[in-house]
């Protein structure tokens, strides 16, 4: 009979050990998450650019008709933001926090040659982060996306 005892004890110390041992392996495999990610601010600046190609000065003009920016869900269209002939269009410099993750910016023009071009940037700290060229004549579309998450 004292033999069943011990063995029943034997039996309550080993759940009891493996249940200290599981308490103490989850608290401490959770220690290490790092649910709190920092996000840091950034200064961005949006710039579309239009290069009329071969025509010759004065003549035919590049026409910038749509620009569409988007900061997270947060999304602004300017229709002719700027009078035709214009080449530039930069945006204020702004800071946008990281978290935000994804910035858009799309643009419309009408080109006026075949070797003309429509540029577009996206300016993350003083560094040009992402750009795209659309080269031809008519209606040209480009669009950019920036992301601030890492894959």
């Amino acid at each position: 009979m004292k033999h069943f005892y011990t063995s029943k004890s034997l039996l309550k110390f080993s759940f009891l050990f493996l249940f200290v041992l599981s308490v103490f392996s989850l608290t401490t495999s959770c220690k290490n998450d790092d649910d709190d990610e920092e996000f840091t601010d950034h200064l961005v600046q949006f710039q579309v650019r239009g290069v009329k190609g071969g025509a010759p000065a004065g003549t035919e003009k590049v026409v910038i008709k749509t620009i569409v920016t988007q900061v997270g869900t947060v999304q602004d269209t300017k229709f002719d933001p700027v009078q035709p002939g214009v080449l530039n269009w930069a945006s204020e410099e702004f800071f946008v926090n990281s978290s935000q993750a994804q910035l858009n910016l799309d643009a419309n023009a009408i080109l006026p040659n075949g070797d003309s071009e429509l540029i577009v940037s996206i300016i993350v700290d003083g560094e040009v982060a992402v750009t795209k060229k659309v080269v031809g004549s008519g209606n040209q579309n480009v669009s950019v996306d920036f992301s601030f998450l890492e894959l």
